[in-house]
């Protein structure tokens, strides 16, 4: 059983966060929060982001992770991952943002 198939309506804000995505999207977004969280406690924190920088040869220091934080208001776990990731990607064509950095792997 996958949890993108399920029809269970998650909540933020009183509006569903999947609504804005096709199933498609929410597993390359749920692949993408996978390798950022680093240490798969379903939270990203800036030790993460260092790590996943880490993980592909970037050496970054505890500020930049740090700022990078601070784009977020609170906690990031996947719900909180989705709509953050709306903004970011709204005026861009998101397959080409989403497939281009892990095209790579």
């Amino acid at each position: 059983k996958q949890w993108y198939q399920r029809r269970v309506a998650i909540t933020a804000g009183g509006s569903n966060v999947f609504a804005n995505f096709d199933q498609q999207q929410i597993q390359e977004f749920k692949e993408a929060f996978t390798i950022i969280d680093q240490d798969r406690d379903g939270f990203i924190s800036d030790k993460d982001l260092k790590d996943m920088w880490a993980s592909l040869g970037i050496v970054q220091d505890d500020k930049f992770c740090k700022d990078m934080m601070t784009a977020s208001p609170g906690q990031i776990n996947f719900t909180a991952f989705l709509p953050f990731m709306g903004e970011k990607l709204q005026d861009t064509d998101a397959e080409d943002v989403v497939h281009n950095p892990f095209a790579c792997f």
